[in-house]
């Protein structure tokens, strides 16, 4: 079996584009990976086809070999746009090799370790930064079984934060508090955006709401004060969404300070790289939730892992909040138990789903749809469409 042809199809999804790979074989069995990067989808695309002439002509499924020649056969480390290119193909690599054996991904990972996973609902607060508004948009969450809830309330502050804005902020989580009570579980992400003694004094204000985790707290140039960070925060912290590095998890863990790390396996290069975290952070007793805000297929992705790795904690799940069209963008969708808060496994061959090519293209990208959380009224996710508001 050999590769023919990548194909790319960026779609235009609402707040934001998706970009989805697919890899042809002369055997006639298509694979599918997803490599969406919030803002490039174009970049990632020409990405894709740069590196075509590393994997045509190839066996697709020696993933191992392909992935690691489409790393190392460019000398340059090319960061998170290199590596969110070839996990679109790794992983459609995966794909075909699951689908030719007619296993799931996760039954060539050594198989399932769960059959559920726990998931958190993000994307659910497209609302106005106001109590009454996130109340009612956690209301719709809770109705779809979400027994957890990310949100960063703290619209646009940088570096420190206002007591104003911080008392508004506090109000929200409170509110939610409320409303859930203690069962539900709120999980704040931070953006990135506090000086390092601000993330722990806002922390400190913030713990006795019960908070389940404080996610990058502060700057991502360096892992080290992420962790100064969590030795002195009263609520766990939580980071590495952004690494595209699979070292840079070992940098953050051997500080000893952060127990939950975030791969985001469109970053770092596909499904081996996050399985490499995730044996990481079990030696180094910590647990993973895998970082996942692009579409449908990446969803699957990350429930591929959640079936086999033990120590993933909970799943990130934007997709009951996407444009409404978009759960016909693909043949199979994650149920969520209402009773427990838990997303299915796919079951299905290599992935488990097949993409509606036909509907993927009738939603072209739209180069001002993207998030950007330094503008005003980004909570709402409409892009920076003209009229948005977000400007």
């Amino acid at each position: 079996m050999r590769i023919v042809e990548l194909e790319t199809l960026p779609v235009g999804a609402g707040w934001k584009n998706w970009l989805f790979v697919r890899v042809h074989t002369d055997a006639g069995i298509v694979g599918l990976g997803e490599g969406t990067l919030n803002g490039f989808a174009k970049t990632i695309e020409a990405a894709v086809h740069e590196l075509s002439h590393l994997v045509v002509g190839e066996d697709p499924r020696d993933v191992r070999r392909l992935s690691r020649r489409l790393v190392e056969r460019v000398s340059n480390d090319g960061g998170h746009i290199h590596k969110t290119a070839v996990a679109a193909i790794e992983v459609a690599c995966w794909d075909i090799l699951g689908k030719s054996l007619g296993v799931p991904i996760h039954r060539l990972l050594g198989g399932p370790v769960r059959t559920r996973v726990p998931a958190y609902a993000n994307g659910w607060y497209r609302a106005e930064r106001t109590p009454e508004a996130f109340v009612a948009a956690a209301d719709v969450a809770l109705a779809h079984g979400f027994r957890a809830l990310k949100l960063d309330p703290f619209g646009t502050a940088q570096g420190f934060i206002s007591e104003a804005e911080l008392t508004r902020a506090y109000e929200i989580v409170a509110a939610l508090r409320e409303r859930g009570g203690p069962q539900l579980q709120l999980l704040i992400d931070v953006h990135a955006r506090f000086a390092e003694a601000e993330a722990i004094r806002v922390a400190r204000r913030f713990a006795p709401l019960g908070i389940g985790w404080w996610e990058e707290p502060t700057t991502r140039e360096r892992e080290a004060p992420t962790n100064a960070v969590a030795h002195a925060s009263p609520i766990p912290v939580a980071s590495g969404e952004t690494f595209h590095l699979v070292g840079q998890f070992h940098t953050l863990l051997a500080g000893g300070g952060v127990s939950i790390v975030q791969p985001e396996p469109m970053s770092l290069g596909g499904i081996a790289p996050t399985l490499a975290v995730a044996e990481m952070a079990a030696a180094a007793g910590a647990w993973v939730a895998p970082h996942q805000s692009g579409g449908p297929v990446a969803t699957a992705v990350c429930l591929q892992l959640a079936a086999t790795v033990p120590n993933v904690l909970i799943q990130e799940h934007f997709d009951p909040f996407n444009e409404p069209w978009t759960r016909e963008l693909v043949s199979w969708i994650p149920a969520l138990d209402a009773a427990t808060g838990e997303l299915e496994i796919p079951t299905g061959p290599g992935l488990g789903l097949e993409l509606d090519v036909e509907l993927a293209r009738a939603h072209p990208p739209d180069a001002s749809a993207y998030l950007d959380v330094h503008a005003d009224g980004w909570e709402r996710r409409l892009g920076q469409h003209a009229g948005s508001g977000a400007s």
